[in-house]
């Protein structure tokens, strides 16, 4: 069990037989009152945050997540399908699961599965990630006040803000974190 003071960013708990990692911790302590603990805490299964604030004397259970290397392979209807690097084995993950994360797959991604009591829960992206520009409008020089940008449409159909310069066909590098162009490929 962890107390208040055992909680950090990055930490996994269990809060009512869910998964969650700990995203932002801070403590405080107030005259005579107790210590408090204010947290955000990002749900695993689902990829909802939240934010909870422990008091002084409560516990929680530490969640073990286990991560293994899988492969995404394919979308059939809401879910999507991975292929375990080591067991080969296939499993299902759903859309409402996965969240913003689909826009970043395409066939043959390798990415991080989360397991939670031996059963895959979601999944962690790379930080980069290569796509293929498929729909870009013509960058015009000498319209714009500042250095400028297009909103292109990548393979996977996410939107991303991207400099003047990038044209239909190229292949750029996206930070999945951000959501953000990053460089060209």
């Amino acid at each position: 069990m962890l107390s208040i003071s055992d909680i950090k960013t990055g930490t996994n708990i269990i809060l009512n037989d869910i998964p969650y990692i700990v995203l932002y911790h801070e403590h405080s302590k107030t005259g005579r009152a107790g210590s408090v603990l204010r947290t955000r805490l990002k749900n695993l299964a689902n990829g909802t945050v939240l934010e909870k604030t422990f008091q002084g004397a409560e516990v929680c259970e530490e969640a073990d997540i286990s991560k293994t290397k899988a492969q995404y392979t394919y979308k059939e209807n809401d879910n999507y399908n991975f292929m375990d690097n080591e067991s080969y084995e296939q499993f299902t993950l759903s859309k409402s699961a996965l969240g913003d994360n689909i826009n970043y797959l395409k066939e043959g991604t390798e990415v991080s599965i989360l397991n939670w009591n031996s059963n895959p829960i979601n999944i962690e992206l790379p930080v980069k990630i290569n796509l293929k520009v498929i729909e870009a409008p013509p960058g015009i020089k000498g319209n714009t006040v500042s250095t400028g940008g297009k909103v292109v449409t990548v393979e996977t159909g996410l939107k991303v803000s991207t400099p003047l310069f990038i044209k239909e066909g190229d292949e750029i590098i996206i930070n999945t974190e951000r959501g953000e162009y990053v460089s060209r490929a």
